[in-house]
């Protein structure tokens, strides 16, 4: 996903200096459109599924339904967000939006690689225990 949301911003400042009548500027279009194709795909398969698989895994049954209930609100709340800000953002600057997608993306990406735990394998009581 960053690299792909990298290529985005960076075809989006490159199409800043070159004419809209060349070739490249053309070219440019089409990568931008490919890299958020490819990170459409890339946070389907990945980042897009986290919410959803660390409530089933990490959960209590107790609280699961309230605590369930409560991140799929956030999970919605955050896409909005992003859908309510993307047209002010890109009307800013194409290639900034993108940049700070990547931010996002890469703070995120560290975020989970830090402080989700691996479930593989594991008893609730055991992934509980991390928490602890």
């Amino acid at each position: 996903m960053a690299l792909s949301l990298l290529v985005v911003s960076i075809s989006f400042y490159l199409k800043e200096y070159i004419s809209p009548d060349s070739d490249l500027y053309a070219t440019l279009s089409l990568v931008s459109v490919a890299g958020v194709v490819v990170m459409v795909i890339a946070f389907s398969l990945g980042l897009g599924a986290m919410p959803w698989i660390i409530m089933s895994e990490i959960l209590p049954i107790n609280i699961k339904g309230l605590a369930g209930s409560f991140a799929t609100l956030a999970n919605w709340f955050f896409s909005w967000l992003v859908t309510l800000t993307a047209n002010l953002l890109l009307d800013w600057s194409s290639g900034g939006t993108f940049t700070i997608y990547t931010a996002v993306f890469v703070f995120t990406a560290g975020f989970v690689a830090i402080w989700v735990p691996e479930t593989k394998g594991k008893t609730l009581e055991e992934i509980q225990q991390f928490f602890r």
